[in-house]
């Protein structure tokens, strides 16, 4: 099935707000969920929603919650989300680089205990539109799925990093990806109908290889998926690079920032993200930037491709799907879309009056 983008987000935005956020809140979720289903990064849209409203309702993130301004800089900060929704903390923390950067050429927010941060290629965007260049390190903390290059057994998040960089008269390069070979988002979309596994994006405790979601969420029965129960890991992507960028970001964005890295022992779930944002303007290089730039993506662009494949750029095929999406609606599999309607119903709303 396909819904529109706007009615999604009314859909999501009133679930939240009969569970307790503020209407402000609750349209940030909404918007920026579906933002992500936009993208085509389903792993980060609506199929969230469940695991959210199970979050909220077990106290393990907060409705209501302002980022916490610990330390305060010219060019670096130090914010405590107190746990609070990652929707509303991710735009605070990076509006506040973005601001300490125009003012000082460059920035540096650490963020820490913030609830799911969502996509956060939406925070480099965000960057990007208001003309910086920002680098972004995430973790989470109580989040054990990932098992390093050359072992079976979860030692990481799935710690996610994002950069972007403004093109001036051109589209902004946009890269976005989890460390792991898969997002855990991606495994509970395949979980419920959506997109397969890649072959071989899952590691079993004896060391073979698996597509199948029960290794990572165990028997698929019902509704509720919990990670925990599995017995396998995510793999890492590209052996021991991505394992090594995976171990960075759970140093600097868990360790350093004081969010917590992924373990060991319990610990309550969260972000931790560490952001640097550039004015390219302070650095003298505007226009030699956007001629530079401009011309070396010219010359990416015309490398020849191999046989029923084209040459992408970062952000690219998010902005073909948002202007698909966009058009023709959200796909969403009925499994999901069952996931939503359960959501609403314990509060009369019934999802399918929010269809077209």
């Amino acid at each position: 099935m396909r819904i529109s983008a706007d009615r999604l987000s009314a859909y999501v935005r009133d679930i939240f707000v009969r569970e307790g956020c503020a209407e402000a809140e609750a349209e940030r979720i909404g918007r920026f969920l579906v933002a992500a289903n936009l993208t085509g990064h389903d792993s980060h849209g609506v199929v969230r929603v469940t695991r959210y409203v199970e979050w909220l309702r077990s106290g393990e993130v907060e409705a209501g919650r302002t980022p916490e301004i610990i330390t305060d800089a010219p060019s670096f900060a130090l914010l405590d989300a107190q746990y609070g929704f990652g929707q509303t903390a991710g735009p605070f923390a990076t509006d506040l680089g973005i601001a300490k950067a125009k003012e000082t050429g460059v920035a540096i927010v650490a963020l820490r205990h913030a609830g799911h941060l969502g996509r956060i290629g939406e925070w480099a965007e965000r960057a990007a539109a208001a003309g910086l260049i920002s680098i972004h390190f995430v973790n989470v903390a109580g989040s054990l799925l990932v098992a390093p290059f050359g072992s079976v057994e979860r030692r990481f998040s799935t710690a996610p990093f994002s950069a972007g960089f403004p093109v001036p008269g051109a589209d902004p390069i946009i890269l976005d990806f989890a460390t792991s070979a898969v997002a855990e988002g991606k495994v509970l979309v395949a979980s419920r109908g959506g997109k397969p596994l890649p072959e071989g994006a899952l590691i079993e405790p004896d060391g073979s290889l698996s597509a199948d979601p029960a290794t990572l969420f165990g028997p698929l029965e019902g509704v509720e998926r919990d990670n925990q129960r599995g017995a396998g890991a995510i793999r890492a992507f590209g052996e021991h690079k991505g394992s090594g960028l995976a171990l960075i970001c759970e140093l600097l964005a868990g360790a350093f920032t004081g969010s917590g890295a992924a373990g060991p022992g319990k610990r309550r779930i969260c972000n931790g993200m560490l952001s640097i944002y550039v004015m390219p303007e302070a650095f003298g290089t505007e226009n030699a930037l956007a001629v530079e730039a401009r011309t070396y993506l010219d010359f990416f662009k015309s490398a020849k491709p191999m046989p029923g494949a084209e040459v992408l750029l970062p952000g690219e095929p998010e902005r073909r799907m948002r202007t698909e999406r966009l058009a023709d609606g959200v796909p969403l599999p009925e499994p999901v879309w069952e996931t939503l309607l359960a959501a609403g119903r314990p509060h009369g709303l019934d999802g399918n009056a929010y269809r077209d």
